[in-house]
């Protein structure tokens, strides 16, 4: 392709290079049955912030609705209820409190994972809330507002028959899979198979699927050795599958931030920072976490945004 693209082809190009992070679901162990989603009300009862709303572009603020697109397959974060039409998850549940505090109306907009961002660059939607992770290259195209913490980990078959840790060499060779255009298949998988190379092994053998929950079910079923995601999903994921898979041993890869994306010339971040910080100093921060059981090491303190 010649270097005559518009910068909004451009823009749109490297939008759907780098436009996925981790996050994990499991299609025969799913958490929908779980029926935590009506066990704890989910409306925030946080009062508007009246100097963050007006924050808000005028159109924003005249519409009283904000368009979040999610990829519903990331348990704990964001999945479809048993009616297999409503969102829900602890992304739901932030996101919610965050339109709350700028007095506005969430719309969750379901949509495949790789097309958020360039949705997003389009106008299709607001806001983007699937735990994206916020990494330099992204921020050249969208802006972010960080709202937790989190790093990767690898899912494996329950007693670990191919004693996978999260030390790469012990990755050489093995097939392991990761959803396809997410930071685990674009970067952490590529880099731990240079790690083996480079030590006169064999590559890993990475697989890409659509969604994680095909990657979690070529698992199970026994094509991978192994599934490279978000810890905290596949924790959560491995919790709700029965004992299928469990998270192989070693420290989380790479912790990042983990953002809402906007479109930047959307003139939302503004109010949207405002909202997380009141979101993040409440109690619904932490009753959300303990709903969805997100555990208290990747929530981060509302000075994150100080110098943002």
């Amino acid at each position: 392709m010649s270097n005559s693209l518009s910068p909004f082809l451009l823009t749109g190009v490297l939008l759907v290079a780098l436009s996925a992070t981790s996050c994990a679901a499991v299609s025969d162990a799913s958490p929908q049955s779980t029926g935590k989603a009506s066990a704890v009300a989910t409306s925030p009862a946080l009062p508007v912030d009246e100097k963050a709303r007006e924050l808000l572009p005028e159109n924003i603020r005249a519409a009283g609705v904000l368009r979040v697109a999610s990829d519903p397959t990331y348990a704990p974060f964001e999945y479809f209820d048993t009616d297999n039409k409503t969102m829900i998850g602890w992304d739901v549940d932030f996101t919610d409190a965050v339109g709350a505090t700028l007095g506005l109306k969430i719309e969750h907009v379901p949509a495949t994972f790789d097309t958020i961002l360039p949705g997003l660059a389009s106008g299709k939607y607001d806001m983007a809330a699937s735990f994206f992770s916020v990494t330099p290259e992204r921020e050249k195209i969208v802006d972010f507002v960080q709202y937790i913490n989190s790093g990767s980990g690898v899912a494996v078959l329950n007693g670990n028959p191919h004693k996978i840790t999260m030390d790469p060499v012990t990755m050489c060779g093995r097939t392991i899979a990761g959803q396809k255009g997410s930071i685990q298949s674009m970067e952490i998988l590529p880099a731990f198979s240079t790690k083996c190379t480079d030590a006169g092994h064999e590559p890993v053998n990475i697989q890409n699927f659509p969604s994680q929950s095909d990657a979690n079910l070529a698992l199970v079923s026994g094509r991978v050795d192994g599934v490279a995601a978000d810890s905290v999903t596949l924790a959560y994921q491995a919790k709700e599958a029965n004992g299928k898979f469990e998270l192989a041993k070693g420290e989380d890869y790479q912790p990042e931030p983990i953002g809402l994306a906007l479109n930047k010339n959307s003139g939302l971040k503004a109010a949207v920072t405002e909202a997380v910080r009141d979101v993040l100093n409440s109690d619904h921060y932490q009753a959300i976490s303990e709903k969805w059981g997100v555990p208290d090491s990747v929530l981060v303190r509302a000075d994150v945004l100080a110098a943002k």
